[in-house]
């Protein structure tokens, strides 16, 4: 009982049953907003799913960034780098099993790579922000540039294009890749050593 003690205590102050659920109405809604979009007839229909799917989960992640403790954290006798770590990891790696199905087949252009890419991505954008901002504001850097590339990438071309516009990138694109891949490393280590910036109690 003791050892199960401070992993449960951990889970009820980042408040994670409360994001584990809004992550599956997330993907609930991303897999109902693709059935709308008739993507069988062409796959770049997807896009708007691709894109605007894994910045919601990344912004439900973002809120369970949050320390209710913040001074304890930075007394605790044990590192809580690890703890920060694999919350982040989990969190990414289920927002993006649970918004795969909405976008199943056709891998090559708007598929699974795509949705990972970018839950990786926003994510990283994310937890980034968490650490300068805290994870109230976290969502608000992430949205405003996944909307501007979305709403502006329409005629951009070239290799630059494919890694400032990597959110609306096909799967396949490695310089998307990279620029997604960079984003979630200097996020996640930057939450992992400093955790989010403290902010007020809630509410």
């Amino acid at each position: 009982m003791t050892t199960l003690h401070g992993p449960l205590l951990y889970v009820r102050s980042r408040a994670l049953p409360l994001t584990l659920a809004a992550l599956t109405a997330t993907a609930a809604f991303a897999v109902w907003a693709a059935t709308r979009l008739d993507a069988y007839v062409d796959p770049d229909r997807r896009v708007p799913v691709v894109a605007l799917a894994p910045l919601l989960a990344s912004a439900v992640i973002g809120t369970s960034l949050y320390s209710a403790s913040d001074e304890l954290d930075r007394t605790a006798v044990r590192p809580w780098w690890p703890r920060r770590l694999t919350q982040l990891a989990v969190l990414t790696a289920l927002a993006a099993l649970l918004v795969t199905p909405a976008v199943l087949g056709r891998a090559e252009v708007f598929g699974p790579p795509a949705v990972l890419r970018n839950t990786l991505g926003c994510t990283g954008v994310t937890a980034a922000a968490a650490v300068v901002l805290g994870a109230r504001a976290s969502w608000l850097p992430a949205f405003g540039y996944v909307t501007a590339v979305y709403l502006g990438f329409h005629g951009a071309h070239g290799r630059a294009a494919t890694v400032w516009a990597w959110p609306v990138q096909p799967g396949s694109q490695p310089g998307a890749w990279a620029a997604a891949l960079t984003a979630f490393a200097l996020g996640a280590a930057g939450y992992a050593v400093r955790g989010a910036r403290p902010e007020g109690p809630r509410g």
